[in-house]
């Protein structure tokens, strides 16, 4: 299946991006520590990042998970993963189980059914029904998942909402559907909730997949 035009257009933001990515993510590592805890990893799970970018979340997802512990992770971005490659070949080195992948959300097949799954600021993602559709597709029912990212401030603050925009536009292809940005993983969620971060242009969420479809 060829990229889609969404797709060619992401990878030409983050072929931008991807040199000073790290360097930016320092305001939100609080909010990337919080919905790792919220997954509740233990030794042995394999966990799943979704669009895991340069891999800033290897580390703290494989201490929690341990050594006899799995992490499968992707990302389609081909700047973004080499630098994620580098990140997972040192940890391989030391003993950890890394399964790395350079694919898109709509394609990418997972080796195993994870146990939980990090949503962290992958709003393209997360708002194109193709990318659910497949990785729901391999979440079993029961699989715990947190997701954080952008949204638009209350509606009280809505003149600044042109800041979230501004915020998002670098990175994401959708950047305006900042609503509810959280919606199409909501619906396939049992016990899902969350709370707003950055004083309101942020969120934060956590549920398990249902195995329902919706």
């Amino acid at each position: 299946m060829a990229p889609t035009s969404e797709n060619l257009r992401s990878i030409r933001k983050y072929k931008r991006t991807a040199a000073a990515y790290d360097r930016t993510t320092g305001p939100t590592w609080p909010i990337r520590m919080r919905c790792i805890e919220l997954l509740g990893l233990g030794k042995g799970d394999t966990v799943l990042d979704v669009g895991c970018g340069t891999g800033l979340s290897f580390e703290p997802l494989l201490e929690r998970v341990g050594r006899q512990g799995r992490l499968i992770a992707f990302e389609q971005s081909p700047e973004m993963h080499a630098q994620a490659e580098q990140r997972a070949q040192g940890l391989r080195a030391q003993g950890w189980q890394v399964d790395l992948m350079c694919a898109s959300a709509e394609e990418v097949k997972l080796p195993v059914p994870p146990d939980a799954a990090l949503w962290h600021y992958v709003h393209d993602i997360s708002r194109t029904p193709a990318a659910v559709d497949n990785l729901f597709a391999q979440m079993p029912s029961g699989t715990r998942l947190a997701i954080a990212g952008m949204k638009f401030f209350p509606w009280w603050l809505a003149p600044l909402n042109i800041l979230a925009w501004m915020k998002n536009r670098p990175y994401n292809v959708r950047a305006h559907e900042l609503r509810r940005p959280w919606s199409l993983v909501e619906a396939r969620l049992i016990g899902f909730s969350w709370k707003p971060t950055q004083g309101g242009m942020g969120y934060i969420g956590s549920g398990r997949v249902s195995g329902a479809r919706r």
